[in-house]
């Protein structure tokens, strides 16, 4: 109802932390459009309990279908598709096992076996692969060239992807049904099946279900999107149907946690092509990143770590920004509910702690237990040992699996979940207890241990500086009681002596600890003061940088007559740098070298024998880093159509900074950034 001039795609992002809410929104929304404006939904579900995926009860509850992967079967040669569209898919099936593959010989002889008569099915395309007839090239040439490709598809005919793409015939489902969820959710996550089986499916979406749906407006749900994005074999596709979504009345719907999930490179460009977004509850330096990539107001990216479950930051169009409560009825409370598994984990924990304290046997409250209390409470050794135990400084008290949750996720490498599960449990804490409760202080050593985990170092170091400032060791205290022991913290007090009637008045002496202690603690709080100062100037300068941050920086170079493209990509943990050169044959260059700290790597090119096909020069080289916000620098040397051996080559270094800018280090001045590189 939105002209596209106000609205020019109503593609949508969600985003959000585990608990924030985007998944049941994302499904209340399906059902409200299904039900009230007969809009039709085709779902890719890569997450669920209990072996199924999340959306199987709204699927099945509104009349839908749910396909488990492997059910159905699609061949990418099927006479439904059109020829273009039957060798972009096949490509892909090749880069999402084996990308490198994909040389220009081997889409040559891809091409050929296509048009092969055996080429009807995917076993008839390898065996026209394998064996090929003469053509524009001699067969033995065909066969070298092809021989990756057959392999790569051989996993799909032989290997462990077999029963996916062989068919002779695809059996797909019905085009007219109201909503269809393809369930990945008992695959790996880090199966090549998953791109594999995406790519099937935009292709059925964008070539069978758009062309013979009669609904009003479509919807493709993308749930855990980032396992999609990533993938080379399928983001292509996805780019293409968001590009031509309006014209096709598609919404493409990407549901997933950050932004970060989607890496440092061109993946998380695609976000920029989505008109509708909404952010629920992220952490201060994700919600940052959305705001720059989103183009946020500063109000709205301050507010978005404080958000409710269920309030999100919605931004439609270029203009509309506002904080949405989703409102739900007990009907779709019980259809869109993800997080069964975690709620009752959470009540059987409950249960467990009731249950040990009912039964706990009472007991006198004199000296003599007190002291043994504390002589128990001496001997815990809060620190553990490495088989599983607790193994950083909490309170005793409020240790519970909630914690170990998390640090569990983030020693199996999650950890944008285990930041999640950690921001959650904190959230709960502070509404339950209160923001200086030892419950919520106790989350600060939690999410310590996360960072350290996950390699942020930096992060790690502040906050537990933050709980060393904040100075809440009262679970370490003795309790109070009537014995001679002093409590841990406190030095013996002085003994007054006995009073007689007989002894003479003696004047008190001047009590000059409390003085000392005042100067103590003003020296203290000057201290303080001066170290919050300079952490908030580090954490604002943390911020700027992580705002600002892309992960990535590409220019253009002419050197000695030559055009050759550059590129820096931070990896996405932040360790390392992949350095590139790239230069186009036609360009004529006899020499290409880029150099970086003590990484080299240089081509010579030589003239073409007969019947050689020319290619582009790349180089690459990885370097490391020391954090993810490092600049890098990089030195380039070319020798041009007129180069000779044994003269000096021209050269040019450029410092590389991921904030997507470079510099000349000999002028100083900045480089235009090249985006067609980045996309």
């Amino acid at each position: 109802m939105t002209d596209d001039a106000v609205l020019p795609s109503t593609t949508s992002l969600a985003l959000g932390g585990l608990g924030s809410g985007k998944s049941t929104t994302a499904k209340a929304r399906a059902r409200r459009e299904i039900l009230e404006h007969g809009h039709q939904y085709v779902i890719v579900d890569s997450f669920g309990e209990d072996n199924a995926g999340e959306w199987a009860p709204l699927v099945r509850a509104l009349g839908g279908q749910v396909i488990e992967a492997g059910s159905f079967t699609l061949s990418p040669v099927s006479e439904m598709f059109p020829p273009q569209v039957r060798e972009q898919l096949v490509r892909s099936l090749i880069a999402a096992v084996e990308p490198r593959a994909l040389t220009h010989q081997a889409a040559h002889a891809l091409q050929h076996a296509l048009n092969h008569p055996k080429a009807t099915s995917l076993n008839g395309l390898v065996d026209a692969l394998v064996q090929p007839e003469d053509g524009r090239w001699p067969a033995a040439k065909l066969t070298e060239w092809g021989e990756g490709a057959a392999i790569a598809l051989s996993r799909y005919t032989e290997g462990s992807l077999r029963g996916l793409f062989d068919g002779d015939t695809a059996s797909l489902p019905d085009t007219d049904l109201p909503i269809i969820s393809f369930d990945f959710s008992r695959l790996d996550r880090n199966s090549p099946a998953i791109p594999s089986l995406m790519a099937a499916v935009a292709c059925w979406a964008e070539h069978v279900w758009l062309r013979q749906s009669t609904a009003t407006h479509r919807h493709l749900v993308l749930e855990e999107a980032w396992q999609i994005l990533l993938s080379p074999a399928t983001s292509e596709l996805i780019q293409r149907l968001l590009k031509n979504s309006r014209k096709a009345g598609l919404s493409l719907d990407v549901v997933m946690h950050t932004l970060s999930d989607l890496g440092d490179g061109p993946a998380q460009d695609l976000a920029r092509l989505c008109e509708v977004a909404h952010v629920g509850r992220l952490g201060p330096e994700e919600a940052a990143i959305v705001g720059t990539l989103l183009n946020l107001p500063d109000w709205a990216t301050t507010k978005i770590p404080t958000l409710s479950p269920g309030q999100a930051v919605w931004k439609v169009g270029p203009d509309y920004v506002d904080i949405i409560q989703t409102v739900i009825s007990e009907e779709e409370a019980k259809l869109t509910d993800t997080s069964s598994r975690r709620r009752m984990a959470q009540q059987a924990l409950a249960v467990d702690q009731d249950t040990a304290e009912s039964a706990a046997p009472a007991v006198d409250s004199g000296d003599d237990q007190d002291e043994e209390q504390s002589d128990d409470l001496a001997k815990t050794d809060p620190a553990g040992d490495d088989d599983g135990e607790w193994n950083w400084e909490m309170p005793p008290n409020v240790i519970d699996s909630r914690h170990f949750a998390a640090i569990e996720a983030a020693r199996e490498g999650r950890c944008s979940e285990a930041a999640d599960l950690a921001a959650l449990g904190e959230r709960e804490d502070i509404t339950a207890h209160g923001i200086n409760s030892i419950e919520a202080i106790s989350w600060l050593s939690t999410r310590a241990k996360v960072a350290e985990l996950c390699g942020n170092l930096d992060q790690a170091v502040q906050l537990r500086a933050t709980v060393a400032r904040m100075g809440n060791v009262e679970w370490f205290e003795q309790p109070a009681d009537t014995s001679t022991s002093p409590q841990w913290h406190r030095g013996p007090q002085p003994t007054a002596p006995p009073l007689t009637g007989d002894a003479p008045s003696v004047k008190p002496r001047r009590r000059t600890w409390p003085y000392l202690a005042a100067i103590a603690a003003l020296a203290l709080a000057a201290g303080g003061v001066w170290q919050n100062a300079a952490d908030d100037r580090q954490a604002q300068e943390r911020q700027e940088q992580a705002a600002a941050y892309k992960g990535v920086s590409a220019v253009n170079l002419h050197i000695d007559g030559v055009e050759i493209e550059t590129l820096a990509d931070w990896s996405r943990d932040g360790r390392s740098v992949v350095l590139s050169a790239w230069v186009d044959w036609e360009e004529n260059p006899k020499l290409v070298r880029i150099d970086s700290g003590d990484q080299t790597a240089q081509e010579k090119t030589a003239p073409l024998e007969p019947g050689q096909i020319p290619m582009p020069i790349r180089l690459e080289v990885k370097v490391p880093v020391k954090d993810r916000y490092q600049a890098v620098q990089m030195t380039v040397a070319v020798g041009g159509p007129k180069w000779e051996e044994g003269s000096r080559a021209l050269r040019r270094t450029i410092e590389f900074r991921p904030d997507r800018t470079a510099i000349d280090t000999e002028t100083g001045k900045q480089l235009k950034q090249h985006y067609s590189r980045l996309l």
